[in-house]
């Protein structure tokens, strides 16, 4: 054999594989994980029967945040400088109490340089000793009065106005997360051991289960039709985009997808919540389908088996705004 045609026939396995890589998984979302869980993104679902785990989403227009950030001081020049410096408190320590020691002080200092001495204007140790007995007096009136302050400022901070602060803060009655586990019986969900977003838990229906399905279904259809006008009606736009993206490259490729007989075997609930506007719901789903891919030009098979169907478990989340219907939020496999 020739060094020539053996050249040709490796690129035609190399261009084969590559083909065969590129339409692996070919259903929607080919075996990727994307999208975005809101403030949950980057945060591994809880574990369900249906699915233990999920594989981190890889693609995502939400921002994530840099690990092991902590707050620093503020700087001279930004804001809350000042007020932390005027905080600090000084040699004989803040408050009233600092303020007459320094001037006590700053008194008798003035007296040295007036060539009066420390304790001008006085003569005799009866006198001196008369000046510290004053002098502890006030130190005393000064520290009782100082005590009494405290404690009112204590007592007030510690009043009904912070109740909400020490609620939001997982006070009693109020933990984050109590309603939605105890509602669904799932042990723990949304705590896996990672700090709690600002959410709070949203309650999911029969009605809301069924909006999942079907969304299920058609996506898949809507794929396999390429009716992008479908998917930006079913899916967020950022899931859109990538799945035009996928569409894009099939038709690169010379293939197109086609899913059918989608039927939804089972599902459990990982998480529920609320951000703002926006409800967000992540389910994990286990399904079987009919995914089979075609040479766009002579409609041969290029991968799969159209009469024999495969089974598949991916964790899908959904989002609504405030009263709207519930869009495909975020694909991950499991």
């Amino acid at each position: 054999m020739s060094l020539s045609r053996r050249g040709r026939i490796l690129a035609a396995v190399a261009a084969a594989l590559l083909l065969t890589a590129g339409i692996a998984e070919a259903r929607v979302g080919r075996g990727g994980s994307f999208g975005s869980r809101g403030t949950r993104t980057y945060s591994t679902p809880a574990p369900t029967n249906t699915a233990p785990g999920a594989a981190p989403i890889q693609r995502s227009t939400t921002p994530q945040a840099a690990p092991g950030a902590a707050a620093q001081a503020p700087r001279a020049g930004q804001p809350g400088a000042a007020a932390a410096a005027q905080q600090r408190p000084g040699f004989f320590g803040g408050g009233f109490g600092g303020a007459l020691m320094g001037g006590l002080l700053g008194a008798g200092l003035f007296g040295l340089l007036s060539g009066a001495g420390l304790f001008g204007g006085f003569s005799g140790f009866g006198s001196f000793l008369g000046l510290l007995l004053q002098i502890g007096l006030i130190i005393l009136l000064v520290r009782l009065a100082m005590n009494w302050f405290r404690r009112r400022q204590e007592a007030t901070a510690g009043g009904p106005g912070n109740m909400h602060a020490r609620s939001a803060a997982g006070g009693p009655g109020q933990g984050p997360g109590q309603g939605l586990g105890r509602g669904l019986g799932l042990a723990g969900a949304g705590s896996q051991g990672r700090a709690a977003p600002a959410s709070r838990p949203v309650e999911i229906v029969g009605a809301d289960y069924a909006a999942f399905e079907r969304l299920l279904q058609e996506t898949q259809d809507a794929y396999s039709r390429e009716d992008l006008a479908a998917l930006r009606r079913l899916t967020t736009p950022e899931v859109a985009s990538y799945l035009m993206e996928e569409l894009t490259a099939n038709a690169s490729n010379g293939v197109i997808n086609r899913v059918s007989d989608v039927n939804f075997l089972q599902g459990d609930l990982a998480e529920a919540w609320s951000e703002g506007d926006s409800d967000y719901a992540t389910v994990a789903m286990k399904f079987s389908l009919r995914d089979v891919t075609f040479d766009r030009a002579t409609n041969a098979i290029v991968d799969g088996d159209p009469t024999t169907p495969v089974t598949t478990t991916e964790i899908w989340t959904f989002r609504r705004m405030r009263g709207g219907d519930w869009l495909v939020s975020a694909i991950q496999q499991a």
